[in-house]
């Protein structure tokens, strides 16, 4: 079958939205499917505003009308609202095709955050974009309810997973990294900007050495106003993995993600995890067995502190990317026939269909 995915969120980004998408890519390739990418890789682009680092790709309407005509992509899913979101939208609804879509991002929240826009008017917006969708692929089951209090329609499940081989417990990762001696290690990892709520663990009350793994527009501020926190910048990989597994405490104070995919593979490293109880970790995290889930932040640190680092690991390898890849392709519909695919994904991918929050 051939996919073709529409995203504005891609490489060399560094987020939960393109690292699911390269993962589910690589799935669906192992699967023998062919995957065709529409990104701003390669595409004249301008920095977002107040966001540098992400990349627009406007004015590609003809662009992408014609790659659709040319391509002929038996099923179409436009993952991301962005401009080149907008055009496949505009382009699959001039074309008569059937599409899906999938919502990866808190923008009410995200937008409110940083300018005084009230959230009635996002979620407007964002009604209208997924309505022209068959159907909208939402991470958790506190998503779809949130979603579906804000009048959204066909919303349905697609977790996630995480690559356990990559992210897992490692015995010397504090004398790897350096960390060794400064007590508990609570950590961070992520965009560092005001939607994320760094500073709630910056300015924690707690004993321990907090680490700030990621960059964005506020870590200039944040280095100068908080001097004794270790601040890494961007890491990948194996540096990455390592430097989560030498954490005691994943720390998660964001209150606008949908999933919270760092989360996982903090789990998956043996490290429990704090986060407020909000859309995101209360689906992923099971308080008092593998994190903590409080209001207050400084409550949520102590008590993941107590979590078995073990418990958080077994947790974590119930989420697998094969798994997921199978439900993100039971969602799809003929981009012609407008009609489900699921008999190509009961024949091809060999996983269970069904939409629960955890696949194990």
């Amino acid at each position: 079958m051939k996919i073709a995915i529409v995203t504005d969120a891609w490489r060399p980004q560094t987020n939960g939205v393109v690292t699911t998408l390269t993962r589910t890519v690589d799935c669906l390739k192992a699967l023998g499917h062919e995957v065709i990418m529409m990104t701003p890789e390669n595409l004249p682009t301008i920095p977002c505003p107040t966001y540098p680092e992400i990349r627009l790709a406007l004015f590609q309407g003809r662009r992408v009308a014609r790659w659709l005509r040319e391509e002929l992509p038996d099923a179409l899913h436009i993952a991301t609202e962005g401009p080149l979101g907008l055009a496949a939208r505009r382009a699959a609804k001039r074309q008569n095709l059937a599409f899906t879509t999938s919502y990866h991002t808190q923008f009410p929240q995200y937008l409110r955050a940083r300018y005084p826009l009230p959230e009635f008017v996002t979620y407007a917006w964002l009604r209208w974009f997924h309505s022209a969708a068959t159907r909208t692929l939402v991470g958790t089951e506190h998503v779809r309810g949130e979603l579906t209090r804000n009048r959204f329609n066909n919303l349905v499940l697609w977790s996630r997973g995480v690559d356990t081989e990559l992210f897992r417990p490692r015995a010397d990762a504090k004398e790897q990294t350096g960390l060794a001696g400064k007590g508990p290690i609570l950590m961070f990892v992520g965009r560092v900007a005001v939607e994320k709520s760094v500073e709630d663990l910056l300015r924690a009350d707690v004993v321990g050495t907090k680490v700030v793994v990621g960059d964005g527009p506020a870590l200039a501020d944040f280095k100068a106003r908080y001097p004794q926190a270790i601040f890494t910048g961007y890491q990948y990989g194996e540096q990455l993995a390592t430097l989560l597994a030498a954490a005691d405490v994943f720390v998660f104070p964001s209150r606008t993600d949908t999933f919270g995919l760092v989360m996982l593979e903090a789990m998956a490293s043996g490290v429990p995890v704090a986060a407020y109880p909000v859309t995101g970790p209360i689906d992923v995290v099971v308080d008092g067995q593998v994190g903590c889930l409080r209001a207050d932040l400084t409550q949520a640190i102590e008590g993941a502190l107590k979590i078995d680092r073990a418990a958080a690991r077994d947790y974590a390898m119930g989420y697998r990317w094969e798994n997921a890849t199978a439900q993100f392709l039971s969602h799809l519909v003929g981009a012609r026939s407008h009609r489900p695919l699921i008999s190509s994904v009961t024949s091809r991918s060999g996983y269970s269909n069904s939409a629960s929050t955890r696949i194990g």
